[in-house]
This record gives C-alpha cells, structure tokens and sequence, in this order.
C-alpha cells in the first residue's frame, strides 16, 4: 500500500530504490539545496512512486503572496502524482504559504519549469528534461502556469545586424570592451560573472540572491566544458558590466554527433542607462567567434517571456521550444 515518507536525513535517501525516478537526486543535493521537507511517496514495497521537496522559509518574493516552493518532483503516474501534489500543498497551506510554485528546486538558479511543448530539435546540453506527462499532472491538480519561457535556435550564424555597428561606435567611445575569459584567470573571471549577475537579474522573476561562493560553486563544474573564447566579458575600465556565457551541446557528442550547435545560456547586463544595446552586441559578438570556432547554429536558451533576451533572439533564431513554471493557490487546500 502507498505511503509518505518524511525524509530526516538525507542519507536515508538510500533505504529507498528511487533508480525509476529521474532526474536523480543525491543526498548531496538534498545538503546543497535545503529543502525545509523532503518526501518519498513508497508502494510498501520499498520502491518509490513519487517524490518533492519543499521550502517556505527561504522562498522568492512575489507581490500578494507567500510562496512554497515543490522541487526535487517526480512522480511514476498520475496516481502518484495526484497524491503527492495534494499532499504538498497541504503541507504548504499549513505553513501558511498561499500560492505553490514549481516545479523549482528552491530557487531559479537550479532546476526548474518543465517542457510543455517540445517540438523536433533533440535536448540540448544542460536543458531540464521531462516525461511529457509531466505537465499534465499539474494541470489535473489544479496548477496553471505561473509563468511562460521558451528557447530558439539559430541556423544562420552569418546573419548580420547592421545596427550593431552603431552600438560598437558608441560602446567604443563610453571606453566599454568586451574581452574572452582569461583561463589563466578563471576565478577572477567567475567572480565578475557573478557581479553582473547578481545585479543584473535583480529584476527577473522570482529573483532570488545568492552569495558569491554559492554561485561559484555552481559554474566552477561548468568550466570542464567551457571554451573560454566563447564567455565574454564587457568592461567599463576595470568594471565589468556585462557578460555572455556560452557553451557547446555536448548532447550532440553523446548522439554520436558532431558538435555544431553552441548554447547562449546566459546574457546579463547591468541595468544602466549607457548599456542599452550591449545585450544585443554580445549576443552578435558570441555568434561571430562560434561561427569562427567552426559551430553552425545557435541555440538562445530559457529565456522567460517578458526578458529582453528574447527581443534580442527574435533578429536571429526561431521558437524551438516551450516550457511552464506552474502554481496553485493554497487557499481552499483540503
């Protein structure tokens, strides 16, 4: 017979044979991301049906509402799901927490929103990933979609905006440069990218900070699979003010692939007045040294329906892709 487990500690994570249940979930993950409850959903058996976590305490901020926060999620079926999701949102009600929001693993620097529509194009490096179920077991429990993002491809890496030539102009005079990563300076480097990070998505949804040594521990692994060519940094005298983060898909070298396609996976500017127009000459930047490097296509990845990566996306790349974050108000939960 199914039954909740509350997880105490996170090495009980292995009395449990979650191995069905994917993406993975460590007890090192559990320890990283802190998780105010974490539950197994088991059939009796010891095999588990379902799993989340959820936090309360430490939650994004969004205007009318407390937030509770469901990561971690998976769940076998819709059996399963349906009594996980209740049972989360009772918990969350109970703390007093209005509206559920997820899946997130906590924040959104970790894993969250899921695929709602996936189109042709084959995952793509670091993309999250899910059973195409998935999205449906939140609809059939009451959860809408909070909030809308998708990802483009562009094909054409010699597609030229000539606006771009202005903007270098008035970049030039301002004495802004933007530069590659120094390999022999990395830690330097990551420590830039999170100062623009850290102030330039102070106003993306359901922001959250973090402190610099969470948010390096976060990149440093990403670095094995960096080419520093392709992470730029724009500077204004010793400041920097801007950066693109690209990587290679190695999703087509575990296909047996040759690699041809590079990931934007993050474009950030400090919101300044003398910035306009940096975003877009990064992004323009990025494609001209990949298409030097030999890549063929561009993949502008997660970005949220109302971010100005998007705009700048749309005078290069197509839709290829869809994804939800959802949520559930907590008001009537019984």
């Amino acid at each position: 017979m199914d039954r909740l487990v509350a997880i105490r500690d996170p090495e009980e994570l292995t009395q449990w044979d979650d191995g069905t249940l994917l993406p993975r979930l460590t007890a090192t993950d559990l320890v990283q991301h802190a998780p105010d409850a974490h539950w197994i959903l088991t059939d009796g058996r010891g095999e588990a049906r379902g799993r989340c976590s959820l936090w309360w305490r430490r939650t994004p901020s969004l205007p009318g509402h407390r937030l509770g926060i469901l990561g971690h999620y998976a769940a076998r079926d819709s059996g399963a799901a349906h009594r996980l999701l209740h049972h989360a949102c009772e918990q969350l009600a109970a703390q007093g927490c209005t509206l559920a929001v997820g899946p997130m693993d906590g924040n959104t620097w970790r894993r969250y929103r899921l695929i709602t529509e996936r189109g042709s194009e084959p995952v793509f490096f670091l993309e999250p990933d899910n059973p195409d179920d998935w999205p449906g077991h939140f609809f059939d429990n009451g959860f809408t979609p909070l909030a809308h993002y998708s990802s483009a491809v562009n094909a054409d890496l010699s597609r030229h905006d000539p606006r771009m030539e202005r903007v270098a102009e008035r970049m030039a005079v301002q004495g802004i440069r933007i530069r590659s990563l120094d390999p022999q300076r990395v830690e330097d480097g990551l420590r830039r990218i999170y100062g623009v990070s850290r102030v330039g998505f102070r106003s993306n949804f359901l922001y959250t900070p973090i402190s610099e040594s969470e948010f390096i521990a976060q990149f440093r692994p990403l670095l094995a699979w960096v080419r520093p060519e392709l992470v730029l940094i724009a500077e204004q005298g010793d400041r920097p003010i801007g950066l693109l983060f690209v990587l290679p898909d190695l999703m087509q070298a575990r296909r047996g692939q040759v690699i041809d396609t590079v990931i934007l996976k993050t474009v950030a500017v400090l919101p300044e007045r003398g910035n306009a127009g940096l975003g877009s000459l990064l992004v323009a930047r990025g494609h001209a040294i990949a298409r030097s490097l030999g890549y063929t296509r561009a993949i502008h990845a997660l970005m949220h329906e109302t971010n100005n990566s998007r705009n700048i996306s749309r005078h290069y790349a197509q839709p290829m892709r869809r994804y939800a974050l959802f949520a559930r108000a907590l008001r009537n939960v019984a």
